[in-house]
């Protein structure tokens, strides 16, 4: 199950499954830009500071590690209900409870706060100030499109760093850290958890700071110029390149795809450093370390035939501690039960001879899908792309065994991950196909990716950059043959109110070309067979049950009161006819009416939205093979 990918709160299971908190209160649109992002952050701090004690300290207890007796490993308190967003700080909070237990070491928020009762008032309003700031900034560096924003929040960062009242110039941090004795923590509440600092001061855990001043460096590549003349250093050629390539579909010879490519800096050339761009893919970093040896991928499993290797017995034992730290709601037992179970596999991820990370699965060859059981990374390795990685071995691995579907159960934490890898709730194995092969998880979400054979996955992210630079650099070399300025257009000062587009002096030079439209059919009896012959396929489709007559009051309660303009397959065959649909135009409008009506008044986890979006395809695709639109 997926609950098994490990990404729930208290413990996100993939480094780079994207797993970004909201900012409290995040969702208004005002204030962008650098004046307006500075003014979000004080309203919430202020907002934050007025707050009651108990609330106060329940923030910081997410950040700090539990007091109760028995060396509890649990770095930060975890609610029992957490809500399925961050709650908003101006929104009326319920009251805080602090003997509320721990969702993952069952202590309550009491034990996790109790260096902080003597605290003073000016002093827990500093610390809250400094997690907001992280976790905007956190938030923030994530938004490729803000760049204004990722400025502010960035220099908040600095000046909270680099002042000289920051807690971490203290002389007793300064020494603890010097002498090492900076206590390293290792948990599993939030990517950011690792490398521990904890500030004599106020004896209060921070998490975050370390791991994300190395987020908001990688940013500097996007908010500051690049070194002139820096040039990155090549790597060894990828498996894939050396293969020969089909021709070039299109009108750009493969002669200048050729001359171009001698002309760009290879985007697989990873510079040899630690800090990658803003806009590097989530993979970029794992797929460096695995090019240098740092990691390695092996698909394990035990075996009841074969004579015991004791590595790969330590492996699974390091998988089962993983899957158990990782997954606290996932009952032990069960764990390892299906680790070692011979009919499942495991592609372990092992760095420095130890395992930090796995998938554990089972194929069914005969069915045509592998069930994915569990899916983690340790918590201090996380946000390091190793679980995008991860995934893309596994698929890689699967389409050598010609297994082209996978199927999994993910909880609300794990759906996520899951959809940036590729899933959907969209499921292409007919349900036959699995039922009665994989366990059925109450309050999971069944979720399927369908693999491309064609498609290298562990060099996909690094074939896309390629691409993009080659279209880049012929953009460039269009622009400079075009570089011909034309006089502006004087014939609206004689009063012309609109003239063609391909009028326009120079237009049809830059490449443009007038845009195709479909064919409308002049001859009635012909519009009306075309039509009649399209009506009858896309009624004939297995996904077409709910929309053949008018929905009935009694199925569906108010279904008329938000459906303003119904539409049925029936009263179009109807309207057919009586020969109502003079143009292709309106039929067409009736049967996107369908579809519309349907996602309107149906949730999109629901089977009759399913069912719109498959038949909708299914229309247009013959509406195409019709001529009625270009294809």
């Amino acid at each position: 199950m997926a609950d098994s990918a490990g990404i729930q709160q208290g413990s996100p299971a993939i480094g780079a499954a994207g797993l970004v908190p909201a900012a409290p209160g995040a969702g208004g649109t005002e204030g962008s830009g650098a004046a307006g992002g500075s003014a979000r952050i004080a309203v919430k701090k202020a907002q934050l500071r007025s707050s009651p004690r108990p609330k106060k300290l329940e923030k910081l207890g997410v950040y700090s590690s539990c007091k109760a007796e028995g060396a509890c490993k649990c770095n930060g308190w975890k609610s029992q209900n957490p809500p399925p967003t961050p709650p908003r700080t101006d929104q009326p909070s319920s009251t805080v409870n602090l003997q509320e237990p721990c969702r993952s070491c069952s202590h309550t928020l009491g034990d996790h706060v109790t260096h902080l009762e003597n605290v003073s008032e000016e002093e827990m309003n500093r610390l809250l100030g400094i997690v907001l700031d992280v976790e905007y900034l956190y938030t923030c560096v994530h938004k490729e499109e803000d760049a204004d924003t990722k400025q502010v929040y960035f220099s908040l960062f600095k000046e909270e760093v680099y002042s000289h009242s920051s807690p971490i110039w203290s002389q007793d941090f300064l020494a603890g850290a010097s002498g090492g004795q900076i206590p390293i923590h290792t948990g599993n509440r939030h990517p950011l958890q690792a490398n521990v600092r904890l500030c004599k001061n106020c004896h209060l855990t921070f998490s975050r700071l370390n791991n994300v001043l190395s987020v908001a460096l990688k940013t500097v590549s996007v908010l500051e110029p690049s070194p002139v003349g820096e040039k990155r250093k090549p790597t060894e050629p990828l498996p894939h390149e050396e293969i020969k390539r089909p021709r070039v579909v299109g009108d750009i010879p493969v002669e200048l795809i050729n001359e171009v490519m001698a002309t760009i800096t290879d985007p697989a050339a990873i510079p040899e450093t630690s800090l990658l761009s803003a806009h590097s893919a989530r993979d970029e970093a794992a797929r460096l370390e695995e090019r240098r040896g740092v990691i390695e991928f092996h698909v394990i499993g035990n075996s009841l035939n074969q004579k015991p290797n004791k590595r790969i017995l330590m492996w699974l034992v390091g998988l089962q501690n993983v899957f158990s730290h990782q997954l606290p709601r996932m009952p032990k037992e069960y764990i390892t039960r299906l680790v070692f179970d011979p009919k499942h596999k495991t592609l372990s991820l092992i760095k420095d001879g130890r395992v930090i990370g796995g998938i554990c699965f089972r194929m069914f060859p005969s069915q045509g899908f592998t069930e994915i059981v569990f899916c983690a990374v340790t918590s201090n390795e996380q946000v390091k792309g190793y679980g995008t990685h991860l995934m893309n071995h596994l698929k890689e691995y699967h389409i050598k065994h010609e297994i082209l579907n996978f199927l999994t159960y993910a909880d609300e934490y794990a759906i996520g991950y899951f959809k940036k890898q590729g899933f959907s709730k969209d499921i292409k194995v007919p349900k036959a196909k699995y039922v009665g092969y994989i366990k059925d998880y109450e309050g999971a979400t069944l979720m399927g990716c369908e693999l491309n054979a064609s498609i290298p996955y562990t060099e996909f992210s690094v074939i896309i950059k390629k691409q993009k630079e080659i279209i880049k650099k012929l953009i460039e070399r269009k622009q400079a043959q075009i570089r011909k300025v034309y006089p502006g257009l004087s014939c609206f000062k004689e009063g012309v109110r609109q003239i063609p587009i391909e009028n326009i002096p120079g237009i049809r030079e830059t490449g443009w070309k007038p845009v195709g439209k479909g064919k409308e059919l002049k001859d009635p009896d012909q519009l009306y067979s075309t039509l009649k012959t399209i009506l009858q396929h896309v009624k004939s489709h297995p996904n077409a049950w709910p929309f053949m007559e008018p929905v009935k009051k009694t199925e569906a309660p108010g279904y008329y009161q938000v459906i303003r303009f119904p539409m049925d397959l029936k009263t179009m065959s109807e309207r057919l006819k009586s020969r109502y649909y003079t143009t292709r135009k309106l039929f067409m409008a009736d049967m996107q009416r369908i579809f519309t009506n349907c996602r309107e008044y149906n949730p999109p986890e629901s089977e009759y939205y399913k069912c719109a979006n498959l038949l909708e395809k299914f229309f247009y695709t013959k509406i195409k093979e019709a001529g009625l639109i270009e294809k």
